[in-house]
């Protein structure tokens, strides 16, 4: 597995989490919903590939 490209997938899901959190307000509320339910499911797939390679580490 190429460790780049999941490094800069985790830094990008945790990044578009944090800008969703620090601009809801500016957000119209019609594309809210949608950006976070995307930013959920990408930081959980993030979560999961730490979790992955935390795992496999030692192989």
């Amino acid at each position: 597995m190429d460790k780049t490209s999941t490094i800069i997938f985790i830094i990008a899901a945790f990044s578009l989490g944090g800008v969703i959190l620090m601009q809801r307000n500016n957000i119209p509320p019609n594309l809210r919903r949608g950006l976070a339910i995307a930013a959920i499911v990408f930081i959980a797939f993030a979560f999961f590939l730490v979790v992955y390679s935390l795992a496999t580490m030692g192989s």
